[in-house]
C-alpha cells in the first residue's frame, strides 16, 4: 500500500527509543524526513544516523527536555512547517492515590497533557494553511480503562484526550486530522520499569513478572515498537484522512471493552 508520504516532514518526540523510535522508523521507511527529539544526545544521534543510512531521509535532531518551556521552544523552532506531528513523552511514576501531591500532578500534566497541547498550538496553523496535516498523540490504554497504580497518567492523558476530541473537529475541515494511539504493554523501557516494580514487590524474577503480565493479555505477548510504528504511519497516511478524533487501542486485547 502506498501511504503517500514520500517527501513529507515529521516531528517525532521522544524518538531515540521505544514507541517513538518505532514511529520514526516507520515514517522514515515511507520517505518522510524527520525532526527527532530526545533528552539524551548520544542515543538520539545514533538512531538518527541509522535512519539516514537505512532510508536516505533527512534527519534533524534536537536533544532537550520537551516538558520544559525552553525545550519546547527549541523543538518548535526546528519543526516549523512540518506536515506530521507525533507527540510522545514518558509516563509519570506508578503509585497509590495517597502518594501524590499537587506538584506530582503538575509534573504529570506538564509532560502528558500540556506539552502535546503546546506542540499542537504551535504547529497546527501551518498544516491548516497548507490544507494537509496529521497529528498522532501517543497516550495510553488507561484513557479507556484506568490502571489503578497509574493515577497520574490516567488523569493527565485523559485531559489531553478531552482537548483532542474538540480540537480535532475544528481542524478537520482544513484537511488536518488528529488522533490518539493508546498503547498497552509493549517491549520498551517503560514495561521493564513496571515489571521491575512487580518483581521487587512480589519477590519474583523479572522474567516471572513479565510472564505474569503477558498472561493477562489475550495475545499472550507484549507488543513491538515495529507494529506500533506501522499503525502510526497508517494514521499519518493519505488513506487515513477520514479518521478524525479517534482513540485507537494497541493492547493485544488487554482492555476488556465491548466498544
Amino acid at each position: 500500500m502506498d501511504l503517500g508520504l514520500q517527501g513529507k516532514r515529521a516531528l517525532v518526540c521522544a524518538s531515540s527509543k521505544g514507541l517513538g523510535l518505532g514511529c520514526a522508523e516507520a515514517l522514515a521507511a515511507e520517505g518522510v524526513d524527520l525532526v527527532m527529539n530526545a533528552r539524551g544526545p548520544d542515543a538520539l544521534e545514533a538512531q538518527a544516523d541509522r535512519l539516514r543510512a537505512d532510508f536516505g531521509v533527512e534527519v534533524q535532531t534536537v536533544a532537550c527536555d520537551v516538558t520544559t518551556p525552553e525545550g519546547q521552544g527549541q523543538v518548535i523552532e526546528a519543526a516549523q512547517g512540518v506536515d506530521i506531528l507525533v507527540t510522545n513523552a514518558g509516563g509519570p511514576p506508578p503509585g497509590l492515590w495517597s502518594d501524590w501531591d499537587r506538584e506530582d500532578f503538575i509534573k504529570a500534566l506538564d509532560a502528558n497533557m500540556l506539552t502535546p497541547i503546546a506542540f499542537m498550538k504551535a504547529l497546527l496553523p501551518s498544516m491548516m494553511d497548507k490544507g494537509w496535516g496529521r497529528v498522532v498523540n501517543i497516550t495510553s490504554q488507561s484513557v479507556r480503562a484506568p490502571i489503578a497504580v497509574l493515577g497520574l497518567s490516567n488523569a493527565a492523558r485523559t485531559g489531553l484526550t478531552g482537548y483532542v476530541a474538540g480540537t480535532a473537529r475544528q481542524v478537520a475541515p482544513y484537511g488536518v486530522t488528529i488522533n490518539n494511539l493508546l498503547p498497552g504493554i509493549h517491549a520498551t523501557d517503560r514495561a521493564d520499569s513496571l515489571d521491575a516494580g512487580v518483581s521487587a514487590q512480589k519477590g519474583i524474577s523479572l522474567d516471572e513478572a513479565r510472564a505474569e503480565r503477558a498472561a493477562t493479555i489475550p495475545a499472550r505477548r507484549y507488543g513491538t515498537r515495529q507494529e506500533f510504528g506501522a499503525t502510526c504511519a497508517f494514521l499519518c497516511s493519505q488513506n487515513a484522512g477520514f479518521i478524525v478524533g479517534q482513540n485507537i487501542l494497541l493492547d493485544g486485547g488487554a482492555t476488556n471493552l465491548t466498544m
